[in-house]
């Protein structure tokens, strides 16, 4: 590339950090890409006990050609956040790639960006998108024009962009370098795999909180239906 591409994640309180970290592995070993990360006025963020400090300012960045929203159990709140949500909307605009992990769906859902698009989410929120209008699809990652959603903490999304952008040569060298070669110890990392004891058990667990979560998605959804 004659210029950097430049890849920005946009980060927020209560962002899950492997939604983040896992694709900045990965991107930050693409030669000629630039990898920023921000927040609202560079404002440290703690994830799952680790601090990220020294971001950049999203008011201060005028543009990118890719945006990335990492999911998080923070991300209904920042949905909801009119300062955070515009500058997503601002920076979308003139983006060549909108892409997010896991729940950042929700919020690229939340800016009027998924209406006719399909999209995939965490299991526990997948259909929820539908209230933004999209069509909710449970891939590993789904790509629909320069719209590009995943899941799987990330690194699959991650490796999937860099041969959108670059081609399959690239991505394959990069994932060769990172030596990943999944091969996860159990097959439970989905409701339609795992065992039926645990995949009740995670239900219950999380009732209390989905419940708090679709309710903000709810909010979320008329709020776009009202503008």
């Amino acid at each position: 590339m004659s210029t950097p591409f430049t890849l920005l994640f946009a980060l927020y309180p209560g962002v899950t950090q492997l939604d983040f970290t896992a694709p900045h592995q990965v991107f930050s070993h693409w030669q000629g890409a630039s990898v920023r990360v921000a927040s609202l006025e560079g404002a440290p963020v703690s994830a799952s006990g680790l601090h990220f400090s020294q971001l950049d300012a999203l008011e201060s960045v005028e543009n990118c050609d890719l945006l990335c929203l990492p999911g998080g159990p923070g991300c209904t709140e920042a949905m909801l956040d009119a300062r955070f949500m515009a500058q997503i909307s601002r920076l979308a605009a003139g983006a060549r790639y909108i892409t997010s992990v896991c729940t950042g769906s929700l919020i690229l859902g939340a800016a009027g960006l998924l209406q006719g698009r399909r999209a995939t989410c965490h299991w526990s929120m997948l259909e929820s998108l539908s209230l933004f209008g999209a069509l909710p699809r449970a891939e590993r990652v789904v790509r629909d024009g320069h719209l590009i959603t995943g899941v799987t903490a990330g690194i699959d999304f991650a490796l999937t962009v860099v041969a959108e952008v670059t081609g399959e040569s690239v991505a394959q060298a990069i994932q060769l370098g990172l030596k990943y070669a999944p091969a996860p110890p159990f097959d439970a990392g989905h409701p339609a795999t795992a065992p039926a004891a645990i995949v009740h058990e995670a239900r219950e667990r999380q009732a209390a909180f989905r419940a708090r979560r679709l309710a903000q998605v709810a909010t979320a959804a008329a709020a776009l239906k009202a503008r």
